[in-house]
């Protein structure tokens, strides 16, 4: 019981990141459909709130601590570094860069959240102990392999029959973004800083989770207060940016859908089980699982969607994978360690 105690977390973030993975995917055909990212944003959070709230009332009405104009503010904050303004600067960021770009920028989300957690004491280091260098070991392979996942393509490892008509779209895609005003230097510069400042942002994001936490120790109530304060955040960017009423019609049943799961599932739940993951298990252990979604979508577009996969892909996902059992392993030494003394 113990033994299953302790891979729950372990569980979690892989059901977390397999349920970003499918967002990721609808989202992508929808933004090929022309459906506005702010729009798309504000409509999730908006109906993740709606529906967390009355779980958060049911379930937590005889246990939730009180609600204090502080908690209040961190709340507030939460819904700025995780969702509504960090999204939008990492939309940004792909816009004025590229899409390939910016997962680098994402993917060194764990190494910032743990460089970050030391000052504040959520994460210690001992570099003699076997767990402090494994630490290390692993937080450096994992974050090797994603920018080899990102930045290094490869031969492709499928014969070019496979997926020529997705390559062609693709082509034509890159060469559009090629000859577009967002490859000037000052576009690419104001890219660069949005994702710099996201990543930032959402690395700030786990630490800040990790405080709120301990003081209000109900995941369901305070993801449904985030989310509704990221909701009207991201209304007000929207609104702010000039985007006409007719930008809020969604069409077709697609869109609709993906709305739904993508609120419900991708901002809701998800929401809910990484604070949860947070507060047992650390921030640094929890953002670790950030480049398991882009190898997730990889290996799903591949059966799927007839994407073609690469030799860096493959090469970047297992030394990811390596990163990440090492990091697991001198988390959970540690933790017996801790025990022990």
């Amino acid at each position: 019981m113990e033994n299953c105690n302790e891979w729950k977390p372990f569980a979690a973030m892989i059901a977390i990141d397999f349920a970003f993975a499918l967002v990721n995917i609808l989202v992508k055909k929808l933004l090929q459909d022309g459906i506005n990212h702010l729009v798309f944003i504000t409509y999730r959070l908006t109906i993740s709130a709606l529906f967390l709230a009355p779980i958060a009332f049911i379930s937590e009405r005889n246990c939730r601590p009180r609600l204090t104009f502080r908690i209040l503010c961190y709340l507030f904050f939460s819904a700025i570094l995780g969702a509504s303004v960090t999204q939008y600067l990492y939309l940004l960021g792909i816009q004025y860069t590229s899409a390939t770009f910016a997962c680098a920028f994402l993917n060194i989300v764990p190494v910032v959240t743990f460089i970050m957690a030391l000052p504040f004491g959520l994460e210690s280091v001992n570099i003699k102990s076997k767990s402090g260098k494994g630490k290390i070991i692993g937080t450096v392979i994992c974050i090797g392999g994603a920018l080899l996942l990102t930045l290094y393509k490869g031969k492709p490892l499928f014969n070019d029959n496979y997926c020529d008509h997705h390559h062609n779209v693709e082509s034509s895609a890159i060469l559009k973004v090629a000859n577009s005003p967002a490859r000037n230097a000052k576009r690419w510069s104001v890219g660069v800083i949005a994702l710099i400042v996201g990543t930032l942002f959402w690395a700030s994001w786990f630490i800040l989770q990790a405080n709120i936490g301990k003081r209000y120790p109900c995941q369901y109530s305070s993801t449904a207060i985030m989310t509704s304060f990221a909701a009207i955040q991201s209304a007000v960017l929207s609104f702010s940016t000039g985007h006409t009423l007719s930008m809020w019609l969604l069409k077709g049943k697609l869109q609709i859908l993906t709305v739904l799961f993508s609120g419900m599932v991708g901002s809701g739940m998800c929401f809910v089980g990484l604070s949860w993951c947070v507060k047992k298990k650390g921030p640094l252990f929890t953002s670790a699982f950030s480049p398991l979604v882009q190898i997730m979508v990889a290996f799903i577009d591949v059966p799927f969607l007839h994407e073609q996969l690469h030799l860096g892909s493959l090469i970047g996902s297992i030394l990811v994978m390596i990163g990440l059992y090492i990091l697991l392993w001198a988390n959970k030494k540690e933790m017996q360690n801790h025990v022990t003394v």
